[in-house]
Formats: C-alpha cells, sequence, structure tokens
C-alpha cells in the first residue's frame, strides 16, 4: 500500500465514470492516491505524467482498448515493470489468456467488490510470499 515516498499511487483506466468513481472511492479508502484516466490514449498520458505504481485497466473502451494499452505499456522499458491488473465483465478463460498475452499481471471482474479491488492492489504492489499461491481471485467467492 504506502512505500518510502507515501502512499501507492494507482491508475484507473476505464470509459465509465462510475466504475473509475467506484475504484477510486474503494482504493482510496485502502490508502492509495489514485489518478484515473477515461480511455487508453489517456491513460498513456497519464502514466508518463504521474508514474503509478499499478494500473487497474478496463478491456472494453473506445479508441485503444486495454489489451492494446497494455500491450504499449510492456513494450516500453520504462513502464514495462509497472503491472496491469485488467478490468472486464467477460469472465472467459480467452478473456484471462488474452490479458497475459498482453502482459497483464492480474485479472478483475467487473462488478468488483471494495475488498476484491483492494486485495488486487496489494498484491499487485507487494512481493507475494514464495508459494502463497495467492491471488486476488481467492477472495472471489468470499463474502465481499
Amino acid at each position: 500500500m504506502a512505500s518510502a515516498n507515501g502512499p501507492a499511487r494507482v491508475l484507473v483506466v476505464d470509459d465509465s465514470v462510475t466504475v473509475r468513481r467506484s475504484a477510486e472511492l474503494f482504493l482510496q479508502q485502502g490508502g492509495y492516491e489514485v489518478v484515473l484516466a477515461e480511455d487508453g490514449f489517456d491513460a498513456l498520458a497519464k502514466v508518463g505524467q504521474h508514474r503509478p505504481d499499478l494500473i487497474f485497466c478496463d478491456v472494453m473502451m473506445p479508441r485503444l482498448d486495454g489489451y492494446q494499452t497494455c500491450a504499449i505499456l510492456k513494450q516500453c522499458a520504462t513502464y514495462a515493470n509497472i503491472p496491469v491488473v485488467m478490468l472486464s465483465s467477460k469472465d472467459g478463460v480467452f478473456d484471462k489468456a488474452r490479458g497475459k498475452i498482453a502482459g497483464a499481471a492480474d485479472y478483475l471482474t467487473k462488478p468488483f467488490s471494495k475488498k476484491e479491488i483492494l486485495f488486487a492492489a496489494a498484491s499487485s504492489t507487494m512481493p507475494m510470499v514464495v508459494g502463497s499461491g495467492g491471488s486476488y481471485a481467492d477472495t472471489k467467492n468470499s463474502d465481499r
């Protein structure tokens, strides 16, 4: 969550104002600094300006979708190490595999709860304990 330089900075990219606002509220309550972007092009500009520690990126957006945005970031040495968690209402194996191919660290299905997004943020910004096998998916069927 917090680093030696203050709270972790999270970029939330989604074309839905409702999703952006929900994610912002949940993440701020979890102690994160939040930057918002409304599409992939906006995200690419804000990554350069704000240097986030983590990116939550919607899959289906106009102009530049989440897979393309993630792939562009992963091809740039400056940003390749920033973990990207894909956000989507699609829950299929193909969709998750496509996110991994683009370079995503994880995949979170919408609608998400506060617990789910905070767990995904924590597990993406902190090194996992070797052998823990933990994932935000472990929280999917637990109490929201």
